[in-house]
């Protein structure tokens, strides 16, 4: 047995990454934080930073950035993971996405790596439209998105959170696939309708064609290596292949998914989507 007691959280200042780096920290487990900011630092792109963050370390929370998706993603998570088990890693907890099948290559290498794992599989973050790219939108009042009718079970980023603390610290979710989604589906019409009515304020959702969307984005100043990710997730991610229900919340945490509504409520409570 490993005599490693840190919790490494990769991604640690992230959406999903500082919710569990709190989580594990108000539990009393002892926690590091992967990230370029961090003490050591960590970067996807620079493997000699990754051995001094798995120092001492026992099991990690596995974020890749910018998504599994991405070009050179499996080659990086199967050398970091077999870097991890060297060095005394006994359990992998990776956030991977929902349909993409892109990032099943990376779930593989993780189930082979030779330690406990669980795979989350989460579907579109609701907290995009608070924490991410679809924030200023909502400020300015108009969501514009290459996307119309197709229904997604929004997740909420707690919820991915709290069924990771569980995976990293509890026994029971070894060797499980947690397919994460909120309790209804919704079109992105929808969750924009549901955050005005929050708010009070008039905020229209705009659908555009996907190449008008990657012409804006390149007009905008956006990397073209970004613009042809969000086209992706747009177009192949958001085909309607997600448009159904999972789980995976329920199983791994005996309780219903959080609801949009609820995260909308208490968004707009907190004034941010009011400036």
């Amino acid at each position: 047995m490993s005599g490693n007691t840190m919790t490494l959280v990769l991604g640690g200042t992230g959406k999903t990454g500082r919710r569990i780096v709190d989580r594990l920290t108000a539990h009393g487990v002892p926690v590091r934080v992967g990230s370029r900011a961090g003490a050591p630092p960590f970067d996807w792109a620079d493997r000699a930073t990754w051995a001094a963050v798995l120092s001492d370390v026992d099991a990690v929370y596995v974020s890749y950035f910018p998504d599994l998706a991405v070009a050179g993603a499996t080659d990086d998570i199967r050398a970091f993971t077999e870097l991890a088990v060297s060095t005394g890693v006994r359990r992998l907890v990776l956030l991977s996405g929902r349909g993409e099948e892109e990032a099943q290559a990376s779930e593989k290498v993780v189930q082979d790596a030779g330690a406990e794992w669980t795979i989350i599989r989460a579907s579109w973050f609701s907290q995009n439209f608070s924490e991410s790219y679809l924030l200023e939108p909502v400020l300015a009042g108009e969501v514009v998105l290459p996307t119309t009718g197709v229904a997604e079970p929004f997740v909420d980023a707690d919820d991915i959170a709290d069924v990771a603390v569980a995976a990293l610290t509890e026994t029971g979710h070894a060797s499980q696939v947690y397919e994460l989604t909120g309790p209804r589906l919704l079109t992105f019409a929808d969750a924009v309708g549901e955050i005005a009515a929050a708010t009070g304020r008039p905020i229209r959702f705009v659908p555009v064609s996907a190449t008008d969307y990657a012409a804006a984005l390149t007009s905008a100043g956006v990397p073209g290596d970004v613009v042809s990710f969000l086209t992706y997730l747009f177009t192949t991610v958001l085909d309607g292949r997600n448009a159904q229900l999972a789980d995976g919340v329920q199983r791994a945490l005996g309780r219903p998914p959080r609801d949009f509504a609820d995260y909308c409520r208490d968004v707009a409570a907190s004034g941010l989507w009011t400036g």
